[in-house]
């Protein structure tokens, strides 16, 4: 395993409560669209087992072309000691990405594709959107649903609607199982879901009672992982 050790170019506040750490991109290290990584604090790997507190799975809001690795996060008043720590660091610090990989690289198969998130999961689909603007070869139709309570939305001069690309913001819960009902009316669609454990769960249960098979839902998981999320909708 590599671990890379990269400065903090840049910290962006993208909404209250919310930002994007822009770190300096090493030599050799590159990613798909909808790509996670491990990140870490100084001090993580001291013993000789890691010190998970300083340890977050992230995912990257940025493309290589972009020329950072780009990193959102929320990190509100009262918050984890590791978020605590990210809060008070500054410019040119270093920290630790390793273990980079996708399960949710964009599907250029000739089906619509629907984005379907919460909250500041919307930093997964910013890479996919990107990707999709420059080069719409093999989905006819991208479409990106959002919830977020809090109404400040993220990635807004992205997440605009084109003559292919729509992007959908919501604020409560209900209004986004109504409507994640009404865009899976499209049996033949490919439905990425990214946000908690409990939002997945709904969202699956949302489409499979819609008819939706499971081989057409997309989780930011690995595969032994996914059956946990999708076998109690069988």
């Amino acid at each position: 395993m590599h671990i890379y050790w990269t400065p903090i170019q840049q910290i962006v506040k993208e909404a209250p409560d919310t930002y994007t750490f822009q770190l300096e991109r090493p030599d050799g290290f590159t990613w798909e669209e909808g790509a996670h990584t491990h990140f870490a604090l100084e001090g993580f790997n001291k013993e000789d087992k890691p010190n998970r507190s300083l340890i977050r799975h992230m995912s990257i809001s940025t493309l290589p072309r972009e020329g950072v690795i780009g990193i959102t996060t929320r990190i509100k008043d009262e918050c984890s000691t590791f978020k605590s720590l990210l809060r008070g660091m500054e410019l040119g610090e270093n920290v630790a990405i390793f273990k980079t990989h996708s399960n949710v690289p964009l599907k250029r198969v000739g089906k619509n594709v629907y984005l379907l998130s919460a909250g500041v999961g919307l930093a997964t689909f910013r890479p996919l959107v990107l990707d999709y603007l420059a080069n719409g070869e093999g989905v006819p139709h991208l479409h990106s649903l959002n919830v977020d309570s809090s109404q400040n939305y993220l990635f807004e001069n992205v997440f605009t609607s084109t003559d292919t690309f729509t992007a959908e913001f919501v604020d409560s819960r209900g209004r986004y199982h109504e409507t994640v009902k009404t865009l899976a009316e499209d049996m033949d669609g490919l439905y990425y879901v990214v946000g908690s454990d409990d939002f997945l769960r709904e969202t699956i249960a949302t489409l499979r009672e819609r008819g939706i098979p499971r081989e057409q839902i997309v989780l930011d998981k690995h595969d032994f992982q996914m059956d946990e999320f999708l076998k109690h909708n069988d």
